[in-house]
């Protein structure tokens, strides 16, 4: 694996995109989830970055779900360990597109269940705030009928 940054477009005739990358397609995945429309959504996405390891992006409207984690293939020098044997989704993958010169910049990125919440009280209306027990009973309570 060599350190050099190598551009796409200065790639010589055979030479192979990896051989100049840290695998970061085999570092994580991401998996599209519905885009939150309420309390509820925002407070299941807290759920999930509340187990480590994971994020929430938005990318052109899309909202994704990050898993952390090395593929328990991958070697020390970046190769793949499985490669003869390596499942579909791996084999698919190109680099036409892939993350290597990408920033890592997203339109939004949520790495703590505080950012979630913080981000749906910005674009949520006001949560409806429980009322007591007791306090609905009196609201409800009709005053006794005296009959004369």
């Amino acid at each position: 694996m060599s350190t050099v940054t190598v551009k796409r477009s200065d790639l010589k005739a055979g030479e192979v995109l990896c051989s100049y990358c840290t695998a970061r397609c085999c570092r994580y995945f991401a998996l599209p989830i519905e885009t939150p429309e309420t309390w509820e959504d925002f407070d299941h996405m807290r759920w999930y970055i509340m187990h480590g390891h994971c994020a929430i992006f938005v990318d052109e409207d899309t909202w994704f779900l990050m898993v952390y984690g090395d593929c328990k293939y991958l070697l020390p020098d970046y190769r793949c360990g499985n490669y003869e044997d390596r499942p579909k989704i791996c084999r698919s993958y190109t680099t036409d597109d892939c993350e290597y010169d990408n920033d890592g910049t997203y339109d939004r990125l949520f790495e703590t269940p505080e950012q979630i919440w913080e981000y749906a009280h910005a674009v949520l209306p006001p949560k409806k705030k429980k009322r007591k027990k007791a306090e609905t009973e009196t609201a409800t309570q009709k005053l006794p009928v005296v009959h004369i």
